[in-house]
């Protein structure tokens, strides 16, 4: 059985995962994203690739508790499973080794 793929938004959302390992949640995510990127995000987005991974095995989730500033709504909270790990090491490795096949190019 082939391992799951990532695409690129779902490498980003998973190493954003990853990052803030048991607290990721969809708008710590997506303000994380936006802070390394440099531009907005759409929660939605971010929504779908989660929902993504976790049929795929690469995230589990957890509701937190019910707090009233979120009008009694609780956080849906995410973490980063093995399979998930396994798959941000193998995208660093590919990345690794491809970039490594590009020869020393200069530029005048």
């Amino acid at each position: 059985m082939l391992p799951p793929s990532l695409g690129e938004f779902e490498e980003m959302v998973l190493l954003a995962v990853a990052a803030q390992h048991d607290q990721a949640y969809g708008v710590s995510i997506q303000e994380a994203l936006e802070e390394h990127l440099g531009k907005s995000i759409n929660i939605s987005a971010i929504h779908v690739a989660l929902k993504r991974m976790l049929e795929k095995g690469l995230l589990e989730s957890r509701y937190g508790g019910i707090t009233n500033d979120r009008g009694g709504r609780r956080k849906k909270f995410y973490v980063i499973t093995i399979a998930g790990k396994r798959a941000l090491d193998r995208q660093y490795e590919l990345r690794t080794s491809l970039y490594q096949r590009i020869p020393k190019i200069t530029f005048s």
